[in-house]
């Protein structure tokens, strides 16, 4: 069963969310994975707002670097986040639902590189992070062979 690819990515983002108190409690949920791919969202509520009463930038780079961790270990191999970066376009407001969409940009041994749009409920564009991820031993979850 779980060697298809959709439901081992399926299984891996389910317990990954399940294991995930921090997105959990900023109200993230994970709407889709597939293999080298995630779509992550949240809605800007008002503790969340910064000095200038938008988005703080950090909650917007926490939202795509779960995208991005959500996306990186959707082939069931675990891997950490080794850098990134991330380009402010536009400001998140309260009420808002941002979406972060990770997708795989290449792998290449251990390496992989990861681009992540983040967007509101109107398609406007926030953010644009690039991450860099680095796989460890072991799995996300252990499916029996």
């Amino acid at each position: 069963m779980h060697r298809d690819p959709q439901a081992l990515a399926e299984l891996a983002g389910k317990t990954m969310y399940e294991r995930d108190p921090a997105s959990k409690a900023l109200g993230m949920t994970l709407d889709e994975i597939r293999p080298g791919y995630a779509r992550m969202s949240m809605a800007v509520r008002g503790d969340m707002l910064n000095g200038h009463g938008t988005c703080h930038g950090g909650f917007i780079f926490t939202l795509a670097d779960s995208a991005f961790a959500f996306a990186c270990n959707s082939h069931n191999l675990a891997a950490v986040g080794a850098a990134c970066s991330i380009d402010y376009l536009a400001p998140g407001r309260e009420g808002d639902t941002l979406t972060a969409e990770a997708v795989e940009q290449a792998v290449t041994g251990k390496t992989g590189v990861y681009d992540i749009v983040v967007t509101n409920q109107e398609g406007r564009k926030i953010a644009l992070f690039r991450g860099k991820s680095h796989r460890v031993s072991g799995h996300v979850v252990d499916v029996p062979t």
